[in-house]
């Protein structure tokens, strides 16, 4: 090692992680962009300190490794639910929409000459395992990885990513308490579930008037963290929910539970869980008579529910993170490439996948083979602010968070249609 080498590291490596932390431009809305008038207790009392409004630095070692110079190609991982799993056609489209971003990469020249290589593993939502295929991940020497759905699977596979600091770009998973780990390796490039139940919330309560509501969800973590917000900002709004009922993924029958909800006659009733069970829910609904109008959580957006509700799918409201009907032309270049690619049409998480992929593999031309700095060009809260990909805008609060505005959609003649909702009627 030559003299002086070690001294000019260290600098260099101070200077780089100065200019990350000076440069970085904090989201300057509320956390997770929440409503001004959603905010809790907001309205009696400013609290004494907000959280989460500034990024978690990251302060250890690893700006100063060289890249290698003994590889033959350049390795990310991919972690979805492919096989042995109740969410495989999301795994699916996830992992077409990502293979699709790094197929165009290589097409382009890979970096600098070397191909990506996308190293897939499979998540069965089994506690711990996703964390042996993130080591799995390491020990194939990916400079970082995207994934996953299931929220479970995705909370245990940061525990690792954490460890072994490797950057995860997580494509799927809607869970509000994803970023709340304050893990300084992962960013969230698709909206969560509190913008669902923001915007369901107003558009229920505020502009229908249907104050009386009934949930039934699944009794997953996906239903009962999905819906939290739903249940506190209506609770705010002067309307807490009169009722929930559960049921479990793959069930068949949903009598009781909608003979519960018929005798308390609600204005309104949330359906929140995957498409098919979803789709049979709604039908139990109107064969039991009632008609009151049913909501649902984003899931539905997919071919089953429509297929299985049939004609009862007229008039159902839902959210959606982005909007299939847009005449963005990244979007119309990406579905295009994608039809012709794999002969289907791409969904919500095929769409994020690829953004998310492009948005890392830029990461990588830009910072080189080293984990923190693509980690850090990634978290900058700089560099991809404001990135417009196939599925829109991202916009990253301080915990990374992309907290864009997204889409109502609605059941019309048989398809969704999507159209941004009603501004928020309450504004402090």
């Amino acid at each position: 090692m030559k003299p002086g080498f070690c001294s000019i590291v260290t600098t260099t490596v101070i200077l780089l992680l100065a200019s990350f932390i000076a440069d970085a431009q904090p989201y300057k809305g509320n956390y997770g962009n929440v409503p001004g008038a959603y905010v809790a207790y907001d309205k009696y009392q400013k609290a004494y300190k907000y959280h989460f409004l500034e990024p978690i630095g990251f302060y250890g070692a690893g700006r100063e490794i060289p890249p290698p110079k003994d590889i033959s190609e350049v390795r990310i991982g991919f972690l979805g639910p492919l096989e042995g799993a109740a969410l495989i056609e999301y795994g699916k489209q996830m992992l077409q929409g990502a293979t699709l971003a790094i197929e165009q990469a290589n097409e382009k020249g890979g970096y600098k000459g070397l191909p990506f290589k996308l190293m897939v593993h499979n998540d069965v939502g089994l506690w711990g395992a996703a964390a042996n295929e993130v080591v799995k991940m390491d020990d194939e020497g990916v400079w970082a990885w995207l994934g996953s759905i299931d929220d479970i699977v995705s909370h245990v596979a940061i525990r690792a990513t954490l460890k072994l600091e490797i950057l995860d770009i997580n494509v799927g998973d809607p869970d509000p308490t994803f970023t709340e780990t304050n893990i300084p390796w992962v960013i969230r490039a698709i909206p969560d579930d509190r913008q669902s139940c923001y915007v369901l919330s107003n558009y229920i309560v505020d502009i229908k008037q249907q104050k009386r509501i009934a949930v039934i969800r699944t009794n997953s973590r996906y239903g009962r963290v999905g819906t939290m917000h739903f249940n506190r900002t209506t609770t705010r709004l002067g309307c807490p929910i009169i009722m929930e009922e559960r049921f479990n993924d793959g069930e068949k029958e949903f009598r009781n539970q909608l003979e519960r909800i018929k005798k308390r006659n609600p204005d309104a009733i949330l359906i929140w869980g995957n498409p098919r069970e979803s789709a049979l829910i709604l039908n139990g609904i109107r064969e039991i008579g009632m008609n009151q109008p049913v909501y649902c959580s984003d899931r539905i957006v997919n071919p089953q529910f429509l297929k299985i509700a049939g004609a009862n799918a007229e008039g159902v409201v839902t959210t959606c993170q982005y909007n299939p009907d847009t005449d963005n032309p990244k979007y119309l270049v990406f579905k295009k490439a994608y039809i012709a690619r794999f002969g289907m049409d791409p969904d919500v998480f095929a769409v994020h996948a690829y953004d998310g992929m492009t948005m890392l593999i830029e990461a990588i031309k830009i910072a080189g083979l080293n984990r923190v700095l693509i980690r850090d060009v990634l978290t900058d809260l700089k560099t991809f602010q404001g990135y417009e990909g196939a599925s829109g805008k991202f916009i990253f609060d301080a915990s990374w968070n992309n907290v864009r505005p997204i889409y109502l959609a609605t059941v019309k003649n048989g398809r969704f249609i999507f159209s941004s909702p009603p501004p928020f009627k309450r504004t402090d």
